[in-house]
């Protein structure tokens, strides 16, 4: 939700990041960028998609990840009892369905942007 709120600034600032000079060049694109802390991110929709979709990804990736090491340690630590076993699993069953959904949302993604609407600047 974080990230979409940024996202949403991002783009309703669009005018003002416009008009700061360019004084980079991305690695994504071919488009003009803005240096920023982050390095330099493309001002051009289609490329700062580009460039924000691993981010967006890997972060949802390594979140599963800790959650399934925290359910593990739960399940390890339950001492035998019933109630924190199945929370346990739940919590390894509900990390591992969110990094499934994860990896096909970007299957999918792709096969609508790219195969069937063939927007341009997606790879």
């Amino acid at each position: 939700m974080v990230i979409l709120a940024m996202v949403g600034i991002m783009l309703s600032q669009a005018g003002r990041v416009m008009a700061v000079s360019v004084d980079c060049t991305p690695s994504v694109g071919t488009g003009p960028g803005v240096n920023t802390a982050l390095g330099c991110v493309p001002v051009v929709m289609g490329d700062f998609m580009t460039w924000l979709l691993p981010y967006v990804f890997g972060i949802a990736g390594g979140i599963s990840f800790l959650l399934m090491v925290y359910g593990f340690i739960m399940m390890s630590t339950s001492g035998g009892d019933p109630k924190a076993v199945q929370g346990a699993q739940e919590t390894v069953t509900s990390a591992i369905t969110g990094l499934l959904v994860s990896i096909f949302a970007i299957f999918i993604l792709r096969l609508i942007t790219v195969n069937i609407l063939h927007i341009p600047g997606i790879n």
